[in-house]
């Protein structure tokens, strides 16, 4: 997906490390999107003090709504997008000839590496009902100048959890979770789980201590408990409850060996989390990178219509144009907690 809003919650500041458990309820912020695509997006994340929690830098929720998608052909570098919907069909068309439906069930996953283009449509000519969610992984210095590579994952794995009452199920979307792996391929430990919590369900979910993870609201809503950790709370862990409803992320911190949670009715929510990433990064439109210039020299190639993007099956010469870039020099984006 491109992003033509400008992101103004991300300031410079000296970093903090994820040095221990947190209980951090954060809101996701409304972004509207206008022009020919009038949609309504929810971010849960970058967060102003949070730009990362493991390599996934970047959330956004479409839906739910009807609405009328039309994203032109579009540049992407150093990163990977994951394309999660949960209603609704979106085809996806690649600079690496692929052209597929997204739709409920189907893990898309593309990679950028150096560069890589793609446009996004809804099935049809009419508003149609649509809730995706969209989320972005930072590759490591190891992939992020390789080649492009499009992935799509029918057969994911599924685990049941055992629970007190009630039901718990998980679709492991990407990386590893209570022993199950995707098939996806990552580039960096990483987990990314849909979980659904049946009415009058209590469910121990367990992490890994090494990684940070946070839990995102979908449908519904869950109470987390705070009482399982691997050493003391730190400053910012809560030491009651917390409930996270939809549009809501609670970040969880690190040295956390699994999270309790109770549902009272129906809920859903994604957890995502992984190893702390390797670096802090540059992240502009839709642009991963390091520096000021690598971004300003990925902005320039799109412009000049390189070689390096490729062209999307199917289209002419219709694309996103980029946006300027700010007055200032793009600096990394740090944690504050």
């Amino acid at each position: 997906m491109t992003r033509l809003d400008t992101d103004t919650a991300i300031a410079d500041e000296t970093p903090a490390a994820c040095d221990g458990p947190r209980l951090l309820l954060m809101e996701a912020r409304s972004v509207p999107l206008g022009g020919v695509r009038a949609m309504e997006v929810h971010r849960a994340l970058p967060q102003r003090d949070l730009p990362l929690v493991g390599a996934w830098c970047f959330l956004d929720r479409f839906g739910p709504q009807r609405t009328r998608m039309r994203v032109e052909p579009h540049p992407h570098i150093g990163l990977q997008t994951v394309t999660w919907p949960f209603l609704g069909e979106v085809r996806h068309r690649d600079s690496v000839g692929s052209d597929v439906v997204v739709r409920r069930g189907a893990l898309n996953i593309m990679t950028s590496g150096a560069g890589i283009a793609h446009s996004e449509y809804s099935v049809g000519d009419e508003p149609v009902p649509l809730d995706v969610l969209q989320l972005w992984i930072a590759l490591p210095e190891s992939r992020r100048h390789g080649p492009p590579a499009f992935e799509r994952h029918e057969d994911l794995p599924h685990v049941e959890l055992d629970v007190v009452g009630g039901a718990a199920h998980a679709a492991v979307i990407v990386g590893e979770f209570a022993g199950a792996v995707s098939p996806a391929n990552v580039y960096t430990p990483i987990v990314g789980v849909e979980l659904h919590l049946a009415a009058g369900t209590r469910v121990e979910v367990p992490l890994r201590p090494e990684w940070e993870h946070a839990l995102v609201g979908i449908d519904g809503e869950v109470s987390v408990a705070p009482s399982v950790a691997a050493a003391a709370p730190s400053p910012g862990d809560a030491s009651d409850a917390v409930t996270v409803a939809d549009m809501h992320l609670l970040y969880l911190g690190t040295r956390r060996t699994s999270i309790t949670l109770t549902s009272e009715i129906d809920a859903t929510v994604f957890l995502m989390g992984g190893e702390p990433f390797e670096d802090d990064i540059v992240m502009w439109w839709n642009f991963v990178g390091r520096t000021h210039e690598e971004i300003a020299d990925a902005r320039a190639a799109w412009e000049d219509g390189a070689e390096r993007f490729g062209h999307v099956v199917d289209h002419g010469d219709e694309r996103v144009p980029a946006p300027p870039l700010p007055g200032v020099r793009l600096a990394r984006r740090r944690r504050r907690i």
